[in-house]
């Protein structure tokens, strides 16, 4: 076992590190913003505008605290320009067109985002002499499904059937050749991250279970889903953003190991059917709430998939919180409080103290 051991995010690592985040208007990007604000990093945000409306971004006011750059990462000169002025230390790469259904719609521009969106963040890195460390995340859905029983391991071949799927395994391939090719032993460390499918408060993308069934039960209507026997390893946001955060600082402390590909999914009993999840969240929204399956012929998307953790665990000391049970509990008490009129930023900042303040117990 390594001595890279971290393990858990060190708020004082951050107290200051200047850091510039893509697709900091996202629900990942908004919760990721939220934490390093609260840990006193520098934070320069560059994104579209927030892809939903209502968004977190806007719900718990995640401009306050940061410089928020409005601007397109397939633009390759802005986006260099934009990265070279804040001099950061650090590099979150985020921002992409995140949706399966919707790369069917959009297969051009999806490639464009998520692949030469890529080589141009990785361009402009090229470009600035203070980052020495930047983190591509990609998905989970990298992997060259053959719809196995057991968890994709970081060294599996990319893949993927649909143009999503296909943009990100094609992105870690960019990462990888970058790596090589212009940063090997050098000034910066460059690593992937893959997570599962993340799920958590402040969620409103369409085509989402978890997004799908909180409208449904909002207006008083039974929730649609597809392929309710489809396995996904679901986590709550906040674990997947501690995975980024603890291998940023292991690209820091450590790059000779930490500069690779990491998978951050969740524990094997929370890998687990879509029905699963509509139950458990149904259940515990209570009020009559209910889901029907849509019968209509659905685009490919794969039946099973799990992530193998191992290898952050062994050498980044990363591992799970909170369970899927747990996580789905903090989303229902997330909805809720923003429906009674909460102050939705400092719920999200609170909510970041009780993950922190976490240990895993698997729930029933």
């Amino acid at each position: 076992m390594s001595d890279l051991h971290v393990g858990t995010v060190d708020p004082d690592f951050w107290v200051g590190k200047r850091v510039f985040l893509t697709g900091h208007t996202g629900f990942k990007g908004s919760w990721l913003s939220l934490w390093l604000q609260q840990m006193g990093a520098h934070l320069t945000g560059f994104a579209l505008e927030p892809p939903t409306s209502p968004s977190l971004f806007e719900q718990a006011r995640v401009a306050q605290g940061m410089l928020s750059i409005i601007g397109d990462i397939r633009n390759c000169d802005v986006l260099a320009n934009a990265l070279a002025e804040n001099e950061p230390h650090i590099v979150i790469h985020m921002a992409a067109q995140p949706l399966v259904r919707a790369s069917y719609d959009d297969p051009v521009g999806t490639y464009a985002t998520n692949v030469m969106g890529t080589v141009h963040l990785l361009e402009a890195v090229r470009r600035a002499p203070s980052v020495r460390a930047v983190c591509i995340v990609t998905t989970d859905k990298c992997y060259e499904n053959r719809e196995w029983v057991w968890g994709y391991r970081e060294n599996e071949p990319m893949g993927g059937f649909d143009p999503y799927s296909s943009s990100k395994g094609c992105a870690e391939l960019v990462t990888s050749a970058y790596r090589q090719s212009f940063f090997a032993g050098g000034r910066t460390a460059i690593a992937s991250s893959r997570a599962g499918n993340v799920i958590g408060g402040g969620d409103w993308a369409t085509d989402r279970l978890i997004p799908d069934i909180l409208r449904a039960i909002t207006e008083g209507k039974p929730a649609t889903i597809r392929n309710p026997l489809a396995i996904r390893p679901w986590q709550h946001v906040l674990e997947a953003l501690e995975g980024y955060l603890v291998l940023c600082q292991s690209l820091c402390h450590r790059p000779e190991i930490a500069a690779d590909a990491w998978n951050f999914g969740p524990r094997d009993e929370d890998a687990q059917s879509v029905e699963w999840v509509a139950d458990r969240l149904c259940t515990l929204w209570g009020d009559g709430a209910r889901w029907t399956v849509d019968e209509g012929v659905q685009p490919h998307e794969a039946r099973a998939l799990k992530l193998d953790i191992s290898k952050a665990r062994a050498l980044l000391g990363w591992q799970p919180r909170w369970s899927l049970p747990e996580a789905l509990h903090s989303i229902v008490a997330w909805q809720r409080a923003l429906l009674s009129g909460a102050d939705m930023k400092a719920y999200c900042f609170e909510e970041l103290g009780r993950f922190q303040s976490a240990v895993y117990s698997p729930a029933g």
